[in-house]
Formats: structure tokens, sequence, C-alpha cells
């Protein structure tokens, strides 16, 4: 069941932690270390934003129980953020599997900071899954089975997550013997799709969180790099239909850096700005941290 979890995690990370760890750059277009990630956030104790980007680093280097604190520091300076809630809840299920061979697959902590996500967000889709999760734990396949179905209903259509969803819900009904092929398809086929030209179903854009994608661990190395930068791609021809997004802004500008894309980056707050001028100074300051100037 942990590998399991492992394999069916619809973290929002870009990046397989196996590979080599995020970057964020620093002004000069050099990754700015462990150590002046953590100076940021304790030179700016009050800010959400800077315990987030730390916790995004720390876990991406695989330091989930450092990432965990860091989540936790987040979610205290911004209760209502719901995803961070699930990115914490992520995070210390990758720090109990990593502390012990027999640890509990669901810790209680962890099981708390999801449930806490959906209050904020019923459709926060990371909550969701990893609560479906706990029902087949209990021994509740069917209803695990359910949930997931549900959740693959309010999924986008491409959405990063919807291939592990569908992976997951095979797997739980191969392992039981539950049918579960006919009534993916209904799920699938009963979404709306997104209008064209028009702006797509609202998904969480902030993320912790910092997980890496399920569905890019049975790739090549190209082909993971090619559905990232797919990935990327989407998210910025969105925001042409949504200029409205400030969270999509920054998840644009810290994608285009961990790419190594610094003027793409650059140009992304340019037009981020431009589209929202009212918000310059907090969409200047996000970029900071992430050492966009």
């Amino acid at each position: 069941m942990a590998a399991l979890l492992a394999a069916g995690s619809i973290g929002y990370n870009v990046m397989d932690a196996s590979e080599s760890a995020p970057e964020i750059a620093a002004g000069d277009g050099q990754a700015p270390t462990l150590d002046e990630l953590r100076a940021a956030a304790e030179a700016n104790p009050d800010d959400p934003g800077a315990w987030e980007t730390l916790a995004f680093a720390l876990f991406s280097r695989e330091d989930y129980a450092g990432a965990a604190e860091a989540y936790t520091r987040a979610t205290e300076l911004d209760p209502d953020a719901a995803v961070l809630f699930s990115a914490l809840g992520e995070t210390l299920l990758y720090a109990a599997d990593a502390s012990a061979v027999d640890a509990d697959p669901m810790p209680e902590e962890a099981l708390a900071a999801f449930r806490r996500a959906v209050e904020l967000d019923p459709t926060d889709p990371r909550a969701r899954y990893f609560l479906a999760v706990k029902k087949d734990l209990d021994g509740d396949p069917e209803g695990a089975i359910a949930d997931w179905l549900a959740l693959l209903s309010d999924t986008p259509p491409g959405a990063p997550w919807e291939s592990n969803v569908v992976r997951t819900i095979q797997q739980v009904g191969r392992i039981n013997e539950i049918d579960t092929e006919q009534r993916i398809a209904a799920a699938m086929d009963g979404r709306m799709p997104a209008m064209p030209g028009g702006p797509p179903p609202r998904v969480a854009t902030r993320g912790p969180s910092q997980a890496d994608i399920a569905a890019a661990q049975d790739m090549s190395a190209e082909d993971r790099s090619a559905m990232i930068a797919g990935m990327v791609d989407q998210l910025e021809a969105r925001l042409e239909s949504e200029p409205g997004d400030l969270d999509g802004w920054v998840m644009l500008m810290r994608s285009r850096a961990n790419l190594g894309e610094m003027d793409r980056a650059k140009a992304a707050l340019e037009r981020a700005i431009a589209a929202n001028p009212a918000e310059e100074a907090e969409l200047r300051r996000q970029a900071g941290m992430l050492g966009i100037r």
C-alpha cells in the first residue's frame, strides 16, 4: 500500500524527485542555496510565500521532515490556503515513509491536514485523492474507488493528475476484483470540456507543494521533459484567456525558472503586470522570491 501511495501521488511538482531538484533561479541566473532560501524565509518570518518556497526546495531535495516544518509554518501564516494544507499532508506522508520501513502509511497528522484542506476547499484534488486512499487503507476499496471516480469526474481533461487517478482506480479495482473500466469511461465521458477560447475549469494553481508527478515515473528522461514542457505551455496558454489569475502567473514564472528559462520567466512577469497593473508590487515580490528581477 505504501508503494501504491507513492505511485498514485498527485502532487503538483513538475519535477521527479529522483532527478535533479527543481531550481529556483537567483537574480544572477544561479539557483540559490538552501541556506539562502532559509535565510530569506527567516528574514521574512511572516511571509507564507517565503516558507512555501523553502518547503518547495526542501521537498525537491527529499528533506521531507524539513519541508514539513516549512509547510507547517506556511499554514500557520496562511490558515485559509487549502493547497498549503494538502501539500503539508503529502509531505508528512513522505516524511513518515522515509523514517521507518514499517511506517504508518497514513499518519494522523497527515490525515488531519487533508481533512483541513477539504474543509477549506472541497474541490482540492490532492486532499480528495488521499482521503480516498484512507478509505482503501481502512478496508473500503469500493468507497475509495467511488471517491476517486468522483474526483475523476471533476478533473479537467488533460489535468496533470488525471492519468494518476485512472491508474489508481484500475490498480485497486484489480486487487479487489472490482470492475472499473466502464465506470472510468462514464466518469470521463460525463465531464464538461473546456470551451474553445474560454477559461477551463479552475484548479488549484499554487502548490506546494511539491511532489513528483507519478505519471512521469515510468517515462524516460526525454519523455518526462517533454511532458513537463507541455504542461507549462498549457498553463501559459490558459493565462492568455484568464489573465487575472495571479497564482497562475506565479506558477508560470516558477515553472519557467525551474526549467532554466529565465528570459521567459521575466517575460511572464512583464505580461502578468501588464494584465494586472494594480498587482504589480505583489507580482514583483513573488517574482523576487524566485530570483526573477
